[in-house]
């Protein structure tokens, strides 16, 4: 069956299966009846009022001592508790805070043998530590752990603690009396220095004051004279600006007259300006207008006057070469006659044929000049080139002229010049 136990408490189980027993603080445990026991353990602080009366201190005098002490079983360490349980199963609390606190009492009267009183009584918390410390160390293996420990009081019946008192009350008070006569011996040498130093920092202050009066006077002589002289040399700025403003504005005056003037000026060339092209509006432009009108019109009859020549000049030259092909090709039909008919002829000798050439050369020549012979008008128009244009029409009836030979030649074979050469030899 199940057994259960709080924070406060520990239990052993033991018996059949449990070798070494089991110890359990604070929980449960499963134990089967008749085979297995089970026993608990109080894990409670124990109070304990250490008192220990007419102990022998060192110097062998007897005093009465108490303390109290906080004391447990430490169920968390398990070596602690095996050993609790060893030692305490089976007993109550108070049996087992009697022990501890015979511990306690032994160890407490132990170390009040060693102690003089007045190192217990001054000095309470080394004999409290010592206590602590030596218990907590023969308590351990008891299980038993000290949480803490408080020396509660020191009396004894010899009056030897109400002596110790009286002896240090004696010498508080005369330590007291010596201290307040140090006191009034420092506090009157004190308030003499103190005087002293009252004296010593008033006359201190009078002569910095005095410092202070002299500097003053000194800085406010040196700013009077810088006033003075700011003052003067304000004056004079003054009068300056004064002056300057008022050449300022008589330049102003003088700039506002110069701009009128100027405007005045502006609006006489702006009039003449106006007259000017009223005057070019009314009277040059409709000349130029006229005079360009003319030009136009001269400039296009001259123009006209040049294409109907040029015109005309064409008319002619082409019609002058159609006629001029005409009569090459007459010349070459007749040339070609007279070839065959030379041919035929073969006993003319060259200058009977000489002589039919000659015979129809003007024949040949008029009808060359018959194109020429008709132009009624032959108008050469140029811009001052006119020598031109005649050695011109004059080198092309030249050339008409020189290729007539050669066109003989070509027709008949017969060089013309030299077979005339040959018959005025």
């Amino acid at each position: 069956m199940f057994y259960t136990c709080g924070p406060n408490e520990a239990m052993v189980v033991s018996g059949c299966g449990r070798s070494p027993p089991l110890m359990i603080a604070g929980g449960r445990v499963f134990v089967f009846p008749c085979i297995q026991q089970i026993q608990r353990i109080s894990l409670n602080t124990l109070t304990l009022n250490v008192k220990s009366d007419k102990v022998y201190t060192r110097h062998g005098v007897p005093i009465s001592v108490t303390g109290i002490a906080q004391v447990k079983i430490q169920g968390q360490n398990k070596e602690m508790l095996a050993a609790a349980c060893q030692m305490f199963m089976g007993k109550s609390e108070g049996e087992i805070a009697q022990i501890a606190l015979e511990t306690l009492e032994g160890h407490q009267r132990a170390i009040i043998a060693h102690l003089t009183v007045e190192e217990i009584y001054q000095d309470r918390k080394k004999f409290s530590e010592q206590v602590f410390k030596v218990a907590s160390s023969d308590l351990v293996n008891m299980g038993i752990g000290v949480v803490s420990y408080t020396l509660k009081d020191v009396h004894d019946d010899q009056e030897y603690l109400h002596s110790l008192g009286k002896a240090r009350t004696a010498q508080v008070q005369r330590d007291a009396r010596i201290g307040e006569a140090q006191y009034k011996r420092d506090a009157v040498i004190k308030e003499a220095h103190a005087m002293q130093e009252k004296v010593s920092a008033q006359y201190k202050n009078e002569i910095e004051m005095a410092k202070s009066q002299r500097d003053f006077e000194l800085k406010k002589a040196a700013y009077d004279a810088e006033v003075n002289t700011k003052k003067a040399e304000s004056e004079m700025a003054y009068q300056l600006q004064v002056a300057k403003t008022k050449q300022r504005i008589e330049e102003e005056k003088m700039q506002v007259q110069v701009v009128e003037r100027t405007q005045q000026i502006t609006l006489q060339e702006q009039e003449i300006t106006r007259k000017e092209r009223e005057l070019e509006a009314k009277v040059k432009k409709p000349a130029e207008a006229e005079r360009y009108k003319l030009e136009k019109i001269a400039e296009a009859h001259r123009l006209q006057l040049i294409m109907e020549a040029e015109a005309e000049a064409e008319s002619i030259r082409m019609k002058g070469e159609a006629e001029a092909f005409a009569v090459e090709a007459k010349g070459r039909a007749e040339a070609e006659q007279m070839a065959k008919k030379a041919e035929a002829f073969k006993q003319y000798k060259e200058g009977a044929m000489v002589d039919m050439l000659l015979e129809k050369l003007p024949l040949m020549a008029e009808e060359i000049s018959k194109p020429l012979a008709e132009a009624q008008k032959i108008t050469m128009v140029s811009s001052g080139g006119s020598e031109v244009g005649a050695a011109k029409l004059t080198g092309e009836v030249l050339d008409i002229m020189t290729r007539l030979p050669h066109t003989v030649e070509k027709l008949t074979g017969v060089n013309i010049a030299q077979a005339t050469s040959t018959r005025m030899g």
